[in-house]
């Protein structure tokens, strides 16, 4: 099912969480659950590496406002 644009972070926070809260082993998990739970890892790290460069961005913005 896609997410509605204005929900998408709020109902994806949910989705994870939940998978998270009931993970207990990769290798409980079928083959193909196996392989979603890597490529969720993937993109978080993903997702973490380009908030911390909206981050960095920000803040030199800000540094340079102030100058």
């Amino acid at each position: 099912m896609t997410n509605m644009s204005y929900c998408r972070f709020e109902n994806t926070y949910h989705d994870l969480k939940d998978c998270i809260e009931n993970f207990t082993d990769l290798n409980d998990l079928s083959k193909s659950e196996q392989v979603y739970a890597l490529k969720i890892r993937e993109l978080c790290k993903e997702f973490i590496e380009y908030t911390q460069n909206e981050e960095e961005n920000e803040e030199e913005n800000e540094e340079v406002a102030n100058d």
